[in-house]
């Protein structure tokens, strides 16, 4: 049976869930949770926990929340709370699964195992804050996780454990983030079992690429840009931002796509002119290629099929969106 380990836990959204209910699941004692302040969010911006704080107090493991770990920052007094409660916790490692905050040197040396952070990514590529949505917008064949002893640069720690993972050519980042959160889930596990027989890594020299966060700006559609690049965008902006185009009065999120294969088929129109209307979509042109919208929403709707929308919404051929 593998040992069982005494652990701080350190994350946010519901892709650091999976590896904590993993963790709990194969028997670790997770001492502590460390996870974002509660803030507004859904329609009415109730404030809401995160979706980590709530399997925490699930679980009743304790948890702290503070706005920053900087003991000489403007947080400071929440990052001394931090301090002493993770000095108390006493946890041989703290687990790091998209926590948010940048960990300060006495964090990563707090802990005998150090830190071991979950990383969506093969790194070095696509280190940063959106691993998942890049690699999707960059159409990567593949991705996976890293498991990561991490240090004081920003994903650049020594490599413990990687798994690779293909992307299907349909995936969203949500669809691709459900896949590789179990993965990191297995791995973690896996991670804290093996202990001293993991061989620390230096990550390769060549291949850096920086994952940049995800900016609301980015997800307004630039119809001069190829059809395929387009259409992996939308895909990467699922479930967020979503990728949006004014049609008519409107500003609409369209969240699926397909590309249109026949040649020639935008000849002469400009990008984000309507070229017609399909049974199931409307057929818009780019900066090279076509697409067919698939699927959009109105503003304060649900989702809704082209042939829906288009029940409620007059497109004609040769109307311009994004204008």
């Amino acid at each position: 049976m593998a040992q069982r380990r005494r652990i701080a836990f350190a994350g946010t959204p519901a892709f650091a869930c999976v590896a904590l209910e993993a963790l709990v699941e194969a028997g670790h004692e997770v001492a502590l949770v460390l996870t974002q302040p509660d803030r507004p969010a859904g329609r009415g911006l109730k404030v809401q926990p995160s979706p980590v704080k709530a399997l925490a107090e699930a679980r009743a493991i304790r948890v702290v929340q503070p706005r920053g770990l900087r003991l000489d920052g403007r947080h400071a007094e929440d990052a001394a709370a931090a301090r002493e409660a993770l000095l108390a916790a006493a946890p041989e490692a703290i687990v790091v699964a998209a926590y948010g905050l940048i960990l300060p040197p006495w964090v990563l040396e707090l802990p005998p195992r150090g830190c071991l952070n979950i990383h969506a990514s093969l790194l070095p590529r696509w280190r940063g804050a959106a691993p998942i949505h890049r690699a999707v917008e960059a159409g990567d064949a593949q991705t996976g996780i890293t498991i990561m002893q991490m240090d004081a640069g920003l994903d650049t720690g020594p490599m413990l454990l990687v798994d690779t993972m293909p992307i299907r050519a349909n995936d969203t980042t949500g669809t691709l983030q459900e896949r590789l959160a179990a993965l990191g889930g297995r791995l973690i596990v896996k991670a804290l079992a093996d202990g001293a027989r993991l061989v620390p890594q230096p990550q390769p020299s060549l291949g850096i690429t920086y994952a940049s966060k995800i900016e609301k700006r980015e997800a307004v559609i630039d119809w001069s840009a190829p059809a395929a690049v387009i259409e992996r965008r939308l895909r990467a902006f699922d479930p967020f931002p979503g990728a949006t185009t004014v049609i008519g009065r409107e500003t609409v999120k369209c969240w699926r796509a397909r590309l249109v294969v026949a040649t020639g088929v935008a000849a002469g129109a400009g990008p984000g002119e309507v070229l017609g209307l399909e049974r199931d979509a409307i057929r818009v042109a780019c900066g090279s290629g076509a697409l067919d919208l698939l699927e959009l929403q109105r503003p304060g709707g649900r989702r809704i099929t082209a042939a829906e929308f288009l029940q409620r919404t007059p497109v004609v051929p040769r109307q311009r969106l994004g204008i």
